[in-house]
């Protein structure tokens, strides 16, 4: 079996902001000499998640409505004594979601349904640069 890291780098807006990476991993397996197997796709980041779902407008809404009542970004958290931190419900909802999946692939694509989308959430209050790992794994 063989291994092989890879890292994408990727600018978000922040505030429970989307990114679709489903077609950067797909390039990345594709890179690869492997043919089958499975990526597991992590992200470095506490107050940041990854996800498969359907990126239809109304869905990422409702989907933010969701991280809203769940964790509000108003709600009274510790975290927020500490000087300089305001980003408790960032912890909270990327926690929640997690920092990886696991996707197996075959002839270099991954099994994803029609509608299936590999994302990341980025949760925190400003914009910035995220990490996200990809170990690809297979034959």
């Amino acid at each position: 079996m063989t291994v092989v890291l890879r890292t994408l780098r990727v600018e978000s807006n922040g505030g429970g902001g989307l990114s679709d990476l489903t077609d950067r991993v797909t390039d990345e397996i594709r890179e690869t000499s492997l043919d089958a197997g499975t990526v597991t796709v992590f992200v470095k980041h506490t107050t940041a998640a990854v996800t498969i779902i359907e990126v239809e407008p109304g869905l990422v809404d409702d989907y933010e409505q969701f991280w809203d009542r769940l964790a509000p970004r108003e709600a009274a958290y510790k975290h927020h004594l500490v000087p300089g931190e305001d980003n408790g419900h960032a912890h909270v909802r990327a926690s929640t979601l997690g920092p990886s999946l696991v996707v197996p692939f075959v002839d270099k694509c991954m099994t994803l349904g029609t509608w299936q989308r590999v994302v990341m959430m980025d949760f925190d209050t400003p914009p910035r640069t995220r990490e996200v790992v990809l170990q690809v794994m297979g034959e």
